[in-house]
């Protein structure tokens, strides 16, 4: 059985997944993009160490931070970690809020290598002047992908100059159909609850040292790495380099998190067959029936 626990930030999908693991005799793995890097602990809510002694966990703390991990990259581990758990005959929780990466491993998705090409004229501009180039030359991804989300809008381009043909092209002609039997799930919440659990969990973090995570990684790495991107990274990147005052970095942090948890919703209603659940009970009693 393999039964897959997402939604937007803040659903205590974590803690679900812990209580439901031990009821079904399963093990959990990582869904989300970025508590697969090292070192990185507050700002992406990984589950609390305790917990993976009490369940095998897989695919976190495993990155480097400044290795770019792909989404390929996840969908070759996924694939793997999936296969070898269902030969041992233990069931499968896949927990997380990375869509597009959970996807990508649950359908027929096929990532070909082509050609390198040199990006540094499009490296080199800013946001929107790159999302325009992208709207010239891919409008229909272009309207997908958010103008600062700048690694996919770079990979988009990439894409097009690497292989003659646009993503969206490429991605008309594969049908991604399921590879796995598997079902998806996502808890119910009003919006308002939600983003009260994501103003709060900012509190915290920041109470448990998220400024001091970030600073020290900061000082490390400085503000190359993609995993620095990540939400509640990189807002106290750009207040330490001088974009604004530090302590205005926390409100944004919430902003950014109730906008990404609008766009999580959005993804999980249209491309995955969700069931949603009102609690722990409800999700195990539907898990059975």
């Amino acid at each position: 059985m393999i039964i897959v626990i997402t939604g937007p930030t803040c659903l205590g999908k974590s803690d679900t997944a812990l209580a439901i693991a031990k009821k079904i005799n399963a093990e959990i793995i990582n869904g989300d993009a970025f508590q697969c890097y090292k070192e990185m602990e507050i700002g992406v809510a990984k589950p609390p160490k305790e917990y993976f002694k009490e369940v095998p966990h897989h695919l976190y703390s495993f990155v480097d931070v400044n290795h770019d991990y792909s989404i390929a990259e996840y969908q070759i581990n996924l694939r793997n970690k999936i296969d070898e758990l269902l030969s041992t005959g233990k069931n499968i929780i896949i927990v997380g809020g990375s869509g597009l990466y959970i996807r990508s491993a649950l359908y027929d998705y096929d990532f070909k290598e082509n050609k390198k090409v040199d990006m540094s004229k499009y490296e080199a501009m800013d946001n929107r002047t790159l999302h325009d180039e992208l709207r010239k030359i891919d409008p229909k991804q272009a309207e997908i992908i958010h103008m600062n989300n700048r690694k996919r809008v770079l990979r988009a381009i990439e894409i097009y100059l690497s292989s003659g043909e646009t993503k969206s092209s490429l991605v008309d002609k594969q049908e991604h159909k399921p590879i796995y039997d598997v079902k998806f799930f996502v808890r119910e919440i009003n919006r308002d609850e939600l983003y009260s659990r994501i103003n709060k969990r900012v509190d915290l973090m920041y109470e448990l040292g998220l400024e001091n995570e970030v600073k020290n990684l900061y000082k490390k790495y400085g503000d190359k790495p993609h995993a620095l991107q990540a939400i509640g990274y990189k807002e106290i990147i750009v207040a330490l380099e001088g974009e604004y005052p530090l302590e205005d970095a926390k409100e944004l942090i919430k902003k950014n998190s109730r906008n990404y948890a609008k766009r999580q919703l959005t993804f999980v209603r249209h491309q995955f067959p969700i069931t949603y659940y009102k609690d722990n009970q409800d999700l195990l009693e539907k898990i059975n029936g």
